[in-house]
């Protein structure tokens, strides 16, 4: 017979119930999402590209689709995707370096990038907007 004490009734790991992901952690999800995210986008805008090679017809019906409301939700998704995934990629740029690991210099980037992410977007929208008009 053994005389083992019985383990405390603790919990192994941090769970995510009761766990706040800090900034960083939901950067790094958000950028794999966007990523996949880009991937659908290349899909659309090959569909774009080749409706253009098959003729005006095919070109105007692309384009509509592009123009409507739902299209331009998706190009609003995509290049919000696109400019975040740029932005973080470039902070992981700076972290290949082997700079920027401090707590305060990540909570500063990652606050960078969510402005640029924002910035960028907002510009080449309201630059494409007013083209339009």
């Amino acid at each position: 017979m053994s005389n083992a004490a019985k383990p405390a009734a603790r919990p192994l790991s941090p769970h995510l119930q009761v766990y706040r992901l800090p900034l960083a952690a939901w950067l790094s999800i958000t950028h794999r999402i966007t990523g996949i995210g880009l991937a659908i986008g290349t899909v659309l805008l090959v569909y774009w590209l080749a409706s253009a090679a098959f003729g005006p017809a095919a070109y105007a019906t692309a384009s509509a689709f592009l123009g409507s409301p739902i299209g331009l939700f998706f190009l609003a998704g995509f290049s919000a995707a696109l400019f975040y995934h740029l932005c973080n990629g470039i902070r992981h740029l700076f972290w290949d370096m082997g700079k920027n690991f401090e707590i305060k210099q990540t909570t500063v980037a990652n606050w960078i990038v969510l402005l640029g992410t924002v910035v960028l977007t907002a510009g080449t929208w309201a630059f494409t907007l007013l083209g339009r008009g």
